[in-house]
């Protein structure tokens, strides 16, 4: 071999060399928290399922390191993400009504929901066209990908409710605004308690029950300290942001990789609204079965309680929201999410309880749109 040839070679072996670390330099193992542990839905789908996709989209350029709740919790994921602790976590709007007027506006219209996988589309694209939303987010520092939804709520308790009456002086834990008034119209001593205090307060008698999701008995180990379920719909909780994007780790992706980014999002959401807001949802009916917890049916009188509140509750929270948190045009802004609810339920009875086309219309009509240059910025 030549002098010449050698340099040659060796030229070609450097550069392939460099490509290779430029390669490597390039791919980010991005900080994810789901907050919650790992019996929860939200951590296995949503974020396992999440990370796997997003490697798979983007051809390992990002993946996903999980941390645990002792690192970030639902509680602290704000400062955690604001902090570049935590680069994409889950992040829950009720849990700050302060921060996010505009958002927990329609978050809070739980008793609207009657189909998870069609709440958890409205949201998304309610959010994803709200200007006002995204104005809210940009301020704490957050970039929005989408939302999932829970199964419909139910009471679940250690004393039996039937009826009304069976309701009075009860303390409950409950999850947002619209379920605390909800609780007090009924006669509920509401209990803002965080989710992950539910076993502990039910099993020192703080507390008489929650009004959840029944997939709880699972993800919390409520079985232990459960008597009863009165099967009465109640509605979604989906006042949720599944992957919460830090505004700085955002801003170090290309647009292809955001776009990736929100696609992944938008399947594991899915996923995890399939798994918490219908299988699990039955699995935790088997094991309440299996454990006792008797499967309580509520009367007609109950039932039209619920239902004058929703007709009630949506003219309150739009006075609510404009008179304490300066939301503008609120009863218009319930009108268009109603719209939308009412537009995702059509969709989702037409491709079914299928969390694939679920996705794939939600990239559809919602993000396909969206330019991914400036989304975010």
């Amino acid at each position: 071999m030549t002098r010449r040839t050698l340099l040659k070679s060796l030229a070609v072996v450097a550069t392939a060399g460099s490509l290779a670390l430029t390669v490597q330099a390039q791919a980010r193992d991005l900080r994810m928290a789901p907050g919650v542990p790992p019996a929860h839905p939200a951590y296995d789908p949503m974020f396992t399922e999440f990370a796997e996709r997003l490697a798979e989209k983007t051809d390992g350029d990002l993946t996903g390191n999980l941390l645990g709740t002792e690192v970030a919790n639902i509680g602290n994921m704000r400062n955690a993400i604001k902090s570049g602790l935590v680069e994409v976590g889950l992040f829950l709007p009720a849990y700050f009504p302060a921060d996010l007027p505009e958002i927990n506006l329609v978050g809070d219209l739980a008793f609207l929901g009657t189909n998870p996988h069609a709440m958890g589309a409205a949201v998304t694209e309610y959010i994803v066209t709200c200007d006002e939303c995204q104005q809210e987010l940009k301020q704490l520092g957050i970039v929005y990908t989408s939302s999932h939804a829970s199964d419909l709520y139910r009471i679940l308790s250690t004393e039996p409710v039937r009826s009304l009456d069976d309701l009075q002086g009860l303390r409950m834990r409950v999850g947002g605004p619209q379920y605390s008034r909800w609780a007090e119209s009924v006669g509920v001593s509401p209990a803002s308690i965080p989710v992950g205090e539910t076993y502990e307060s039910l099993s020192q008698g703080v507390i008489e029950g929650t009004i959840a999701s029944i997939a709880d008995i699972i993800s919390f180990r409520l079985d232990d300290v459960l008597n009863y379920v009165t099967d009465v719909e109640l509605g979604t909780f989906h006042s949720t942001i599944s992957h919460a994007v830090g505004q700085q780790a955002w801003g170090s992706l290309s647009a292809e990789q955001r776009e990736a980014l929100v696609h992944a999002s938008v399947e594991a959401s899915a996923a995890i609204t399939q798994r918490w807001g219908y299988e699990m949802a039955d699995e935790a009916r088997e094991v309440a079965l299996e454990n006792g917890i008797e499967m309580l049916e509520p009367e007609p009188e109950l039932l039209e309680a619920i239902e004058a509140f929703l007709e009630e509750d949506l003219v309150y929270a739009a006075e609510q929201a404009e008179s304490r948190h300066g939301v503008e045009d609120a009863a218009a802004k319930i009108e268009r999410f109603q719209s939308l609810v009412e537009k995702w339920n059509a969709i989702v009875e037409e491709v079914g309880a299928d969390p694939e086309a679920v996705a794939e219309a939600m990239n559809r009509e919602i993000w396909d749109g969206v330019d991914f240059s400036t989304y975010g910025t």
